[in-house]
């Protein structure tokens, strides 16, 4: 699948522009870590721009996202090892199974910290990308009250990629920077 169809199927199945955004960020993550790990960027880039393709379909039911997910890119032609990665950054939902690819590990942590990314560039006054710094992310990782439902333990699975934090989430940075204005960012 193309990106250009990808995206189509991803804007038939979330409305939502956040969630939108929060996929683009995913997807600009996961190349820069293909790009660093050695993995297929193609590939890798499509798991970060689908792997929430169901959640409003899911109401945000944990126990049920990514199932629905799994269903519509099968049927959509997409591979196993893709769709696997996806099921994978919410093992919650596959009874016991555990994160154990590369793979997985990359878009579990990828996506999570895109959600501290953003929530640390929108407490900035000019709410830019730009002005953020990976050590200021870190920092903020300390403080469990910023960004609360961002699990910090997914995003240390960056050390599973040989990545360092600060090292992870300035790789993360440089990536989502490099699309900020699709995403308002």
């Amino acid at each position: 699948m193309r990106r250009e169809q990808a995206l189509e199927l991803l804007k038939r199945h979330v409305t939502g522009q956040n969630m939108i955004k929060h996929c683009l960020a995913s997807e600009a993550v996961m190349r820069a870590l293909a790009a660093r790990l050695g993995g297929d960027a193609d590939l890798w880039g499509l798991a970060g721009l689908l792997h929430d393709l169901d959640a409003e379909l899911t109401a945000g039911d944990l126990s049920r996202h990514t199932h629905e997910a799994a269903r519509i890119l099968k049927e959509s032609g997409l591979p196993d090892e893709l769709i696997e990665a996806v099921k994978m950054h919410n093992e919650a939902a596959h009874g016991g199974l555990k994160r154990s690819a590369l793979f997985h590990k990359a878009l579990a942590a990828a996506e999570t910290v895109t959600g501290l990314i953003t929530a640390t560039a929108l407490v900035y006054p000019d709410r830019k990308l730009a002005a953020v710094k990976a050590a200021s992310v870190v920092k903020r990782m300390k403080d469990k009250r910023f960004a609360a439902s961002v699990d910090r333990s997914i995003i240390m699975e960056c050390a599973d990629l040989g990545l360092g934090l600060e090292e992870f989430v300035d790789l993360a940075l440089s990536a989502m920077l490099g699309i900020a204005p699709e995403l308002g960012l």
